[in-house]
Order: C-alpha cells, then structure tokens, then sequence
C-alpha cells in the first residue's frame, strides 16, 4: 500500500473568504473543527502516517495547528512562495517523498476513498495516474471522466448541465518517477497541463468509488459539510 500522501492546502479560497475570513481554506471551521482535522481523521482511519502538507496562502497558520495537533503523523511542509497552480504544488511537495508511488488529495475537498484499494488497484496496473471517481447525478459544477470498459481515462468532458456521470473526485494514486520525468513546468495545473494532456500518450486509470465526498469551495457545499462531516467522522475517538 502507498504511504506517503501529499494534501495540496494551498489555495487562496477567494469563493470563501467572506463566510471564512482570514483563515486558508483547509482551515475552515466544521462543526468547531478545522476542515483539515476530518483529513487526518481519514488519513488515519486509512492507516497514513507520512503526509506532506503544500502550503501557501497563511501557510503560518497551517503550520502551526498541524504542528500542535497531530503529533502522531510523520509531516513535512512543501511551502509555496508563490502560487504554483495545483500540478506546481504536486512537484514541489513531491521533493520530500521518499516513495515512488503518492497519493495526492485536495485540502478543501474529502471523498472517503478506501486507499489501500486505490493503491492496490493504482500498482496492479502500473499506471502513471489513478483518478477516484464518484457516480454522481444531476449536475452542472463539475465536468465529467470517461473511460472504457476496462476503467482505462478516454476523455475529459467540460463542466455543463449533466443528468448523471463519473466525476474526477480528487483522490489520485501517482506514479512519481514518471511524473518528475515529463519535464513538467514550475507553475502549472495538475488537471488541465497534466491529466488532460498526457491521458492519451500515458496510462491513466480510474477507478469508481460511491462513498462519502464533500467539496466545501462554494458557500452552499461548506455549509452541507458543516452538518454532515461531523456525522461521517466522529473526532472525539
């Protein structure tokens, strides 16, 4: 099983700035509980020890309650002095792996992947990418993942009013070796310079999970998550 996960918690969260002021957004308060915590929460339920925390924005203060309270987790800080765009933040934090293989989740998003299955799944197959993806219906905030019949990515499709669909949750199995060799620039984006560019020229794999996802990037999804994630983990165990 891959062990080592890089969390991307850098982002300005300009979508959320008036209903979380002055805090990064992985720090947004869920039911007294910074988002971040339902994170390690999972991690841990998930057996991860070793994770690497690409930080920006009030990076300070990331540091700081990381640092205080999750003394049970090997962490290091990738620290962004500017903004890298999401694949930027992957190869910088990706410095400090020390394994071949990472996991790569989103600091403002949780989608409650079994990772030893997407890592098992992710080695199987060798692939460079393995994307978790989620069923979801009716739908205009998000574009859609298509693969074939043996789970192998097609295409990328742009957000638009969909009835139903597999979206790209997020949740990625990544193969570091081949990653670092694309010669990939400093500042780019994992989605649009890297997932849609190489998935026909690279194996790129998904693999559909239906469990538990919350994205809290727009007001009305935060507030959902302040009623839901305290119910899908409990952080007082």
């Amino acid at each position: 099983m891959i062990k080592e996960v890089i969390i991307l918690a850098g982002g300005l969260g300009t979508r959320l700035q008036k209903t979380v002021p002055d805090l990064p957004k992985t720090l947004a308060p869920i039911g007294n509980r910074p988002f971040l915590s339902y994170i390690f929460k999972y991690l841990e339920a998930n057996k991860i020890r070793r994770v690497i925390l690409s930080v920006g924005y009030m990076h300070d203060k990331v540091q700081e309650f990381v640092n205080n309270n999750f003394k049970k987790f090997n962490v290091a800080f990738a620290i962004e002095e500017h903004p890298l765009g999401t694949g930027g933040a992957v190869l910088n934090a990706s410095k400090l792996c020390s394994e071949e293989d990472v996991i790569v989740l989103n600091g403002d998003t949780l989608f409650n992947v079994d990772l030893k299955k997407l890592s098992d799944f992710h080695k199987q197959n060798s692939c460079l990418c393995t994307l978790s993806l989620k069923p979801m219906k009716n739908f205009n905030r998000y574009g859609i993942v298509v693969m074939d019949k043996d789970g192998h990515i097609q295409h990328f499709l742009e957000k638009q009013p969909f009835d139903e669909g597999l979206i790209n949750g997020g949740v990625y199995a990544l193969n570091l070796k081949e990653f670092t060799s694309l010669k990939l620039p400093a500042k780019f984006s994992f989605e649009t310079d890297f997932l849609e560019k190489y998935y026909a020229s690279r194996k790129m794999m998904g693999l559909i999970s239906d469990n538990y996802f919350i994205d809290i990037g727009i007001k009305e999804d935060f507030e959902k998550a302040c009623y839901e994630l305290p119910l899908q983990f409990n952080l007082n165990e």
